[in-house]
């Protein structure tokens, strides 16, 4: 089985492109967690395979979908994207408004299908916390705006027949109890707690929908 992330800095994590080796092909953030899982219990079963870039919005994503994604042809797709949507508005005026998010979301999972027909997709919920890079002169009430774009998320994964990973109430209870910098440690990417948190609430839907 060959599963494919595909998403932005919080899949990408590091991971190098230069060695394709199991040791650094990952990156440092939840794939190489979820690796770490499936490979030491069934080594011969699974093929791992990282698609992240960071800064990716939704629609880089769709832009090198038959590069990174087709022309891989998983048996799973995990998609995580949706916060630098918003955070490249802030910075730069180059985000992409929700209304464009979901028609380019919806139109990536519609081709894919198409061409892969077979594939099981996993959403990934966007989230974010409080912390250095969404905090300071208002910022985090628009940071805030993720939520809308995760009830889209959602709405997308139950038309299609995709599977929903819920993690924003996961982070917010857990933030809540032992502070948002153990998890997301500027509000957006994961400490390695918060990795450890995407990969568990990952393979939970994993394992109960589609191992």
């Amino acid at each position: 089985m060959k599963i494919l992330f595909y998403g932005d800095s919080i899949t990408d994590m590091g991971r190098n492109r230069e060695i394709e080796h199991p040791a650094f092909k990952y990156g440092v953030g939840y794939p190489n967690l979820i690796a770490s899982e499936l490979l030491f219990n069934c080594p011969n079963q699974y093929e791992i395979v990282n698609r992240g870039i960071s800064g990716n919005r939704i629609v880089d994503l769709y832009a090198r979908i038959k590069a990174d994604v087709w022309n891989h042809s998983p048996d799973v797709l995990s998609i995580l994207i949706g916060i630098n949507d918003i955070w490249h508005e802030l910075g730069a005026q180059n985000g992409v408004d929700i209304e464009r998010w979901e028609k380019v979301y919806r139109m990536l999972i519609e081709d894919t299908k198409a061409r892969l027909p077979d594939l099981k997709i996993i959403i990934c919920e966007p989230f974010v916390l409080e912390g250095e890079a969404t905090s300071g002169q208002g910022k985090m009430e628009e940071f805030l705006e993720v939520k809308k774009y995760a009830e889209i998320a959602k709405k997308i994964a139950e038309d299609y027949g995709a599977y929903f990973v819920e993690l924003q109430d996961k982070f917010d209870e857990a933030a809540a109890k032992y502070g948002a910098e153990n998890y997301l440690y500027d509000g957006v990417h994961p400490a390695p707690a918060g990795a450890k948190l995407i990969a568990t609430e990952w393979l939970k839907v994993f394992n109960e929908k589609i191992k």
